[in-house]
C-alpha cells in the first residue's frame, strides 16, 4: 500500500510531538500506612494520575498549562492521523515512546504488554487471596517494564 509523500514527511513531526511520557503511580501498603510511589511494590495498585484539564469557565479563556495544551494537541494530531496510520492516539503515543529503544527492548516491551494484564488478573483474582508467587511475578514484570522505559 503506497502512502502519500506528505504522510511520510509528516509522520516524523507527529512522532516528535509525543515526547512526554506518562509514568505509572503505585499505591503501596507499608508499616507507616499508604505510600504512593513511581516504583512498583508488592500488592501495589496502579493509580490513575490523569491531569485535570484546566479551568475555562470563569473568563472564557483557556487556563491550561503547557503540558495539557501539548497533550490535547498531540491527541488531536493523532486523531487526524488515525485514518492514515491506523493507530489510536494511545497506540501512536506508545510507539513514539518506544521509538528510541533497541529492537530487543521493543520486543520485550511487546511481550510485557501481553503478560502484565494476565499477571494483574491472577494477582487480583476475585474471591481468592493472591499467592505470593503471583504478586512477586507481577512485581518483577512491572520493574522490568519500568527499567526498559516501555
Amino acid at each position: 500500500m503506497n502512502r502519500p509523500i506528505s504522510v511520510l514527511l509528516f509522520a516524523p513531526l507527529a512522532m516528535a510531538a509525543f515526547c512526554a511520557q506518562a509514568q505509572a503511580v503505585y499505591k503501596c501498603q507499608s508499616e507507616a500506612g499508604v505510600v504512593y510511589s513511581h516504583e512498583p511494590c508488592l500488592n501495589a495498585a496502579v493509580v490513575d494520575t490523569t491531569p485535570t484539564q484546566g479551568m475555562d469557565k470563569s473568563t472564557g479563556q483557556s487556563r491550561k498549562g503547557a503540558d495539557v495544551r501539548r497533550s490535547e494537541n498531540n491527541k488531536a494530531t493523532a486523531k487526524a492521523m488515525e485514518p492514515l496510520l491506523g493507530e489510536s492516539a494511545e497506540q501512536l503515543e506508545k510507539r513514539n515512546r518506544r521509538f528510541k529503544l533497541t529492537t530487543e527492548a521493543r520486543q520485550e516491551c511487546a511481550k510485557l504488554d501481553g503478560v502484565l494484564p494476565v499477571q494483574e488478573t491472577e494477582a487480583r483474582s476475585s474471591g481468592k487471596p493472591a499467592g505470593p508467587n503471583a504478586e512477586q511475578r507481577l512485581l518483577e514484570s512491572r520493574k522490568r517494564f519500568r527499567e526498559l522505559r516501555c
